[in-house]
C-alpha cells in the first residue's frame, strides 16, 4: 500500500460541542483533508508547537517526552496513520535508536503532537484518505480563499465527514452521568476486570462525596 504524506492544514473549535477541537491534517500533493476531533489539551499541545515562539514555563506532557528522548538518543522518524476502525484513527510511531528502528502504537493526536517537536513527516495510507478524506465546502464568504481555515468549525466538519476520531477527554462524559449511573457503570467495569475505567469512575464518584 502505498503512503501520502500529510500536513497540518489548523486547528478549529467547535461551536457547539464544549472542548472539542478539530485537527485537519492536509495531504502535501492534493486537496483532501483527513479531519480529527481531538481534546483540548491534545490541541493546545499541537498548536503550541506549531508556534515556535511560544514556549511554556514548564514542559508540557510531549515536551517531556521530546526531552527524555533527546537524552537517551531516541529519534523520532516518522509517523503513520496506519489504521480506520469504526472512525476511530490508529497511528504508529517510528522511533530509531543505536540504528536499531522501533514501532510504537499511539494516539494520533499525541503522535503527530511528537512528529511536531521531532520534525518528523506524517504519512497515511491510500486507502484510508479515499475513505476518510474529504474537499471541505467552506461556509465563508470568501469561499475561494482556502487559506482561511481557520474559520472553518469542527461542526461544519463533523456534518461533512462521517469518519472522524474522538479523542476528547475520556472523563467528560462521566461528568454527565448521575451518581446512580457511575455507581452502576463502576460495578460493571470491576466486573469486567476493567480497572482503569473503574478508577476514573472511582475519582468522578469521590468528587461528588
Amino acid at each position: 500500500m502505498s503512503l501520502v504524506r500529510l500536513k497540518i492544514k489548523g486547528i478549529s473549535y467547535s461551536q457547539t460541542q464544549n472542548g472539542a477541537y478539530a485537527l485537519i491534517l492536509n495531504e502535501v500533493d492534493g486537496d483532501r483533508k483527513l479531519p480529527i476531533v481531538i481534546g483540548a489539551f491534545e490541541a493546545q499541545s499541537i498548536a503550541i508547537a506549531l508556534e515556535k515562539e511560544i514556549k511554556p514555563p514548564r514542559p508540557l506532557t510531549h515536551d517531556l517526552f521530546k526531552n527524555f528522548a533527546d537524552r537517551f538518543q531516541i529519534v523520532v522518524k516518522q509517523v503513520i496513520i496506519h489504521k480506520l476502525v469504526d472512525g476511530v484513527f490508529y497511528s504508529s510511531v517510528i522511533c530509531e535508536t543505536e540504528e536499531k528502528e522501533e514501532i510504537i502504537d499511539a494516539r494520533t493526536s499525541d503522535a503527530i503532537a511528537l512528529a511536531l517537536r521531532f520534525d518528523a513527516p506524517i504519512f497515511t495510507y491510500k486507502n484510508i484518505l479515499d475513505k476518510a478524506g474529504i474537499f471541505l465546502k467552506f461556509s465563508s464568504k470568501d469561499k475561494e480563499d482556502d487559506d482561511d481555515d481557520e474559520s472553518i468549525m469542527v461542526d461544519e466538519i463533523l456534518q461533512e465527514s462521517e469518519t472522524v476520531e474522538i479523542e476528547s477527554d475520556p472523563t467528560s462524559s462521566l461528568r454527565q452521568m448521575t451518581i446512580d449511573e457511575l455507581n452502576a457503570e463502576l460495578d460493571k467495569a470491576v466486573a469486567n476486570e476493567d480497572y482503569e475505567k473503574a478508577a476514573k469512575l472511582r475519582d468522578e464518584i469521590s468528587k461528588r462525596s
